[in-house]
C-alpha cells in the first residue's frame, strides 16, 4: 500500500486541527491512498506538472468524461473518499483544498448529487457507436456507492462481508465520524443520508490461524467446537489481531477472564467461541459507534466466503441481535450502476430510490434469527469489549 504521502496526510490533520475535526468535516481521518493527498504529493514534489494541469479527475468522473465529450462533476459519493469534500454541506472544504494545493477548487470542479444528469452523450457516441442523441449521462461513482444501490440497502439495514477482511456497509442517517480508520460517505441514493464502511484487516485469515492451532485444520470440528460452547462463553473474551488492525489500531492476540484479568491461553474449544465472538462484538461495537442503529428493525445481509456457516452465522444473529440474511449479488457494483441510471433518468431529486427499484428481486434467504436470552448476555458483553478495548489502547498494544 502506498505510503509514500504520509507527510502529507499529517500537514492536512494539523491544518484542520487534528486527526479528529478533519474525520468530522470529511468522514474520516487522512489516508495516504486517498485524493487530496496524493494531489498535494504532486504539487510539491512536481509543481511544473502541477501548473500544466487543467483538470483532475477521480476514475469514475474521467470515465463519465469519455461518455459526455467534456470534463464530468464528481458525485458526492465518490467525492466524500477524497479527504476534500464536506460531508455536511456537500461542497469542497476550503481548508482541505488550501492545505493540499493551490488553485485546486478550479482543477477539481464543482460536485454534483449521485444522481445528477450531466448533459447527454457526445455527438461522437452517437456517430461511433450509435448511442440515441437524447441518451443522458448521469454523473457515475464508485465501486462501494455503486454496491450500496445494487444491494437496494435501505434504513436498518447493514451489509456484514465475511472474507479474507471483514466489512461492515451500513446506511447512516446521524453518523459519527471518527478518526479510528472508519469512513464515511454521502449517500447516493438519499442526498440526506449517508453510508459507512468499517474494514477489519483479521477477518477470515485469523478464522483460519485459530481452526489450524485449534480445530486440526478441520471447518466441521471448529463448527462443533463453536456449538458445544454457551453464548457469553463464560465470560471469556478475546482479541485476535495477527496483523496491526485498522479499527481498533491493536495488534497481538489478547485473552481475558470474566474479570477481565489477562490470560495466556484458553482451551480449544473456547478459544475458538473467543475469536468468533470478539470478531463480532467488535463488528457491532464500531457500528453503533459510528452512527449505525441495531434495533428491532435491524437486518443483517451476509457475504463472502465465511457466509456459509451456519454456526458462525448463528453468532452474528446472536451479538446484533437482529436476523440475519444470505445474499448473492455477484456483480453488485454494476447492477447498482444499472439503477443509479434509471434513478438519474426517473428525475433523481424528485423521485425516491426505492420507487425506481420496487420491482427488483434480490434473494435473502434467512439464515439466523437471535437466541432468545442472547440481547441479555451480549449487550453486556458489548459494553466489557469497549472498555477492555479502549484499555488495550491506552497500552503497549497499539
Amino acid at each position: 500500500m502506498d505510503s509514500s504521502t504520509t507527510a502529507y496526510c499529517r500537514r492536512l490533520e494539523q491544518a484542520l486541527g487534528g486527526a479528529e475535526k478533519l474525520a468530522d468535516v470529511t468522514g474520516c481521518c487522512a489516508q495516504e491512498r486517498l485524493t487530496g493527498n496524493q494531489i498535494a504529493k504532486i504539487f510539491h514534489t512536481m509543481p511544473e506538472e502541477y501548473a500544466r494541469t487543467e483538470r483532475i479527475s477521480l476514475v469514475s468522473s474521467f470515465a463519465a468524461s469519455l461518455f459526455l465529450g467534456d470534463y464530468a462533476a464528481i458525485d458526492y459519493s465518490d467525492g466524500s473518499g477524497m479527504n476534500l469534500l464536506d460531508i455536511w454541506t456537500r461542497s469542497w472544504s476550503p481548508d482541505c483544498l488550501q492545505a493540499c494545493a493551490p488553485g485546486l477548487e478550479e482543477r477539481i470542479g464543482l460536485p454534483v448529487a449521485s444522481y445528477s444528469a450531466l448533459g447527454a452523450v457526445s455527438s461522437y457516441m452517437v456517430d461511433r457507436y450509435g448511442f440515441s442523441a437524447d441518451c443522458k449521462v448521469i454523473a457515475f461513482t464508485g465501486d462501494n456507492p455503486a454496491s450500496l444501490a445494487g444491494l437496494r440497502l435501505d434504513r436498518g439495514e447493514l451489509v456484514l462481508s465475511l472474507g479474507t477482511s471483514d466489512t461492515v456497509f451500513t446506511w447512516l442517517d446521524h453518523p459519527r465520524p471518527n478518526a479510528d480508520g472508519v469512513n464515511v460517505w454521502v449517500n447516493p441514493l438519499d442526498v440526506d443520508a449517508f453510508l459507512g464502511l468499517l474494514v477489519w484487516k483479521n477477518g477470515s485469515l485469523a478464522r483460519e490461524k485459530v481452526r489450524n492451532a485449534c480445530s486440526g485444520g478441520s471447518w466441521d470440528t471448529f463448527i462443533s467446537q463453536l456449538q458445544s460452547t454457551p453464548p457469553g462463553n463464560g465470560g471469556n473474551m478475546g482479541f485476535y489481531f495477527y496483523e496491526r488492525e485498522i479499527t481498533p489500531s491493536i495488534v497481538g492476540v489478547h485473552r481475558f477472564d470474566s474479570q477481565d484479568e489477562p490470560v495466556s491461553s484458553f482451551s480449544a474449544e473456547t478459544e475458538v467461541r473467543a475469536l468468533v465472538e470478539g470478531q463480532m462484538l467488535a463488528r457491532a461495537a464500531h457500528t453503533t459507534n459510528l452512527g449505525g442503529v441495531l434495533g428491532a428493525q435491524t437486518k443483517v445481509l451476509a457475504t463472502g466466503g465465511a457466509s456459509v456457516n451456519p454456526a458462525l452465522l448463528q453468532v452474528v444473529a446472536d451479538v446484533f441481535n437482529a436476523p440475519v440474511y444470505t445474499i448473492d449479488e455477484p456483480n453488485s457494483a454494476c447492477l447498482g450502476s444499472t439503477y443509479r441510471a434509471k434513478h438519474g433518468w426517473l428525475g433523481g431529486a424528485s423521485t425516491a430510490f426505492r420507487a425506481v427499484v420496487s420491482s427488483a428481486v434480490t434473494e435473502k434467504c434467512l439464515a439466523a434469527r437471535p437466541s432468545a436470552d442472547a440481547h441479555k448476555v451480549y449487550s453486556r458483553m458489548l459494553e466489557r469489549y469497549t472498555r477492555v478495548e479502549r484499555l488495550l489502547l491506552t497500552s503497549g498494544s497499539k
